[in-house]
């Protein structure tokens, strides 16, 4: 097994995509289990990705955000004060990842939705990350099944919560 602290957190960032109306964008996972399933089932995440080399975590947040959801339409509104961290599960140390991270390291951001429900597509890049997506009430984002980011979660939705209001 890979020690874990001996490993660094891998640079990341986060979206928390608010609509017109205050609701925040979440998407299901296709790689945990529920995938495919009902739509009460499965793991739930707002957009997150990678800092490439070189890119700033502003410019990362939007790129992923097209990446992962198939839009641009959308303006960065405020940022959380801190870098965030999670530690993978001690079975995905090693493996997930590409096996170099004991976990991540975020910046997150509140962004503002400009465009149209239709902008939202998960079909853009392959494989797709999520195969569903609905907007929910901020405070509701860490009652979902978030995975191992329930406390980050939690944080965000305390923090943004001024943002969770219609535009």
């Amino acid at each position: 097994m890979t020690d874990q602290p001996a490993l660094p957190y891998r640079p990341n960032v986060g979206a928390l995509l608010f609509n017109r109306q205050g609701m925040v964008l979440v998407a299901r996972r296709t790689d945990m289990p529920g995938a495919g399933g009902p739509p009460d089932q499965g793991v739930w995440q707002c957009p997150q990705g990678g800092i490439d080399e070189g890119e700033t975590p502003e410019t990362a947040v939007l790129r992923e955000l097209g990446e992962e959801i198939g839009t641009d339409a959308a303006q960065i509104i405020a940022a959380y004060p801190q870098w965030l961290s999670y530690d993978l599960p001690a079975h995905l140390i090693g493996r997930a990842l590409g096996g170099r991270y004991r976990g991540q390291r975020q910046q997150w951001f509140a962004l503002r939705f400009t465009g149209q429900d239709t902008d939202i597509r998960l079909d853009t890049h392959q494989p797709a990350e999520f195969d569903l997506w609905k907007w929910v009430g901020l405070a509701q984002l860490p009652l979902l099944n978030v995975g191992i980011k329930k406390e980050i979660y939690t944080t965000l939705a305390t923090y943004f919560a001024p943002y969770a209001t219609a535009a």
